[in-house]
């Protein structure tokens, strides 16, 4: 599944935002993500996620205009994908209009 989220902001301010979101989800799911890894190399954040037994891991690339979220989900979340990719895009829309 690959989103692209328009931020207009900097890189430096997006990742800033994509960094504070990803502590407060992972902070208000504790209960159900046992593990999550991840780890940043220049502009492209690579993440592994395991959550009930599930696993989901991706990339998210920001560039001067955007962030790229590239995310393989398991098996039995395909069925889910088009209301998971309209929660994404309406997340980052919130995310970004404030930036």
């Amino acid at each position: 599944m690959r989103i692209n989220l328009p931020h207009n902001t900097s890189k430096e301010n997006a990742r800033r935002i994509i960094e504070q979101k990803l502590d407060q989800l992972q902070g208000q799911y504790s209960d159900y993500v046992n593990d999550v890894d991840k780890q940043w190399s220049g502009d492209v954040l690579a993440f592994n996620v395991k959550a009930k037994g599930l696993t989901g891991k991706g990339t998210v690339e920001i560039t001067d205009t955007e962030v790229i979220l590239d995310g393989k989900l398991p098996l039995l979340a395909k069925p889910f994908e088009p209301r998971i990719r309209a929660t994404v895009e309406q997340e980052a829309t919130q995310l970004f209009k404030k930036a």
